[in-house]
């Protein structure tokens, strides 16, 4: 088949683009009321662990915790009118983040072991946002042949709340540091042990032979049970409400893909990989001034000291 090199395609438009203008196609789409973006610190947040007593056992023995990494693994979200303001809506936002710990841990005939321990951080935020008002709930039906005597599922789509969307980037993983219940260092709102199974599951086990380590004395049994581990969480998110509505916008023509599929098959590896470029920035890092910004970053932070 032949293609029409003087179709509009997708990307930037120009102005002689617009004369090719077909129709007015009427879409249901979600339009995005209100959104806002958050940059939170979540600062001594405590770390809860699939298995407390075994993580406990570590935590006593270690002389250093460090964290590598977060995930946002599940975020829940819920909606709600505020009272007396029409067409704002509450947004209680509840964020599960998965933190792997490194653990050093002394070892009975010396030297020093790193053990991975995988951990679960819980934090609530709450915002306002514009959501506008609906009296209508939204079904969706799909077809199925040969039913016309059974009953029709529909699925609610979007009742009158507005809904709720949440994105969040790769949190950083500022600190980490073991201390004393007692001490009072501990953000209240992570404290919360009830974690869903499912979220729970998403944890691996820790393994570890006891017989490695130095066992702790009955006199310090006591004091150590008490240690936690706290951790310093960057957090970015943008929260949005969205309603689904009909829009009337201009269209040029269907989306026919203007080129043709490229296959990776099992039949000649080498020549897939002949086409991947050597990667040259592995084996030489870019320097400071090959970054974009960086240097102008390194006099902001001078600036600020």
């Amino acid at each position: 088949m032949s293609y029409n090199h003087d179709k509009v395609l997708s990307g930037m438009v120009c102005e002689k683009d617009l004369n090719k203008i077909k129709e007015a196609v009427c879409i249901q789409v979600e339009k995005i009321y209100d959104s806002c973006k958050e940059k939170d610190c979540i600062e001594d947040a405590r770390v809860l662990f699939k298995d407390p007593d075994k993580v406990q056992w570590i935590i006593n023995h270690a002389i250093n915790v460090k964290a590598r990494n977060a995930e946002v693994v599940r975020v829940f979200s819920d909606v709600e009118s505020v009272p007396f303001k029409r067409g704002f809506f509450t947004v209680d936002v509840k964020f599960f983040i998965k933190i792997l710990l490194e653990f050093f841990v002394p070892k009975s005939r010396g030297g020093i072991k790193i053990i991975p321990v995988p951990g679960l951080v819980l934090f609530d935020k709450k915002v306002i946002l514009f959501g506008s008002e609906g009296n209508v709930k939204i079904f969706r039906t799909h077809f199925e042949d040969h039913a016309m005597d059974k009953p029709s599922d529909s699925a609610l789509e979007q009742d009158n709340l507005p809904i709720s969307k949440v994105e969040v980037a790769d949190p950083i993983a500022l600190n980490a540091k073991i201390c004393e219940l007692v001490e009072k260092c501990c953000n209240d709102n992570c404290c919360d042990k009830h974690v869903p199974r499912s979220i729970a599951e998403t944890l691996e086990d820790v393994e570890i032979n006891e017989s490695e380590f130095e066992d702790v004395s009955d006199e310090e049994r006591h004091i150590i049970d008490r240690k936690v581990v706290l951790v310093t969480i960057g957090l970015f998110s943008i929260i949005k409400l969205a309603r689904f509505v009909q829009l009337l916008i201009p269209a040029f023509d269907f989306c026919v893909p203007n080129k043709k599929c490229i296959a990776s098959t099992n039949e000649d590896p080498c020549e897939l990989f002949e086409t991947i470029e050597f990667p040259i920035d592995e084996f030489f890092p870019p320097q400071k001034c090959d970054f974009p910004g960086a240097e102008d970053e390194e006099r902001s932070m001078s600036k600020e000291e």
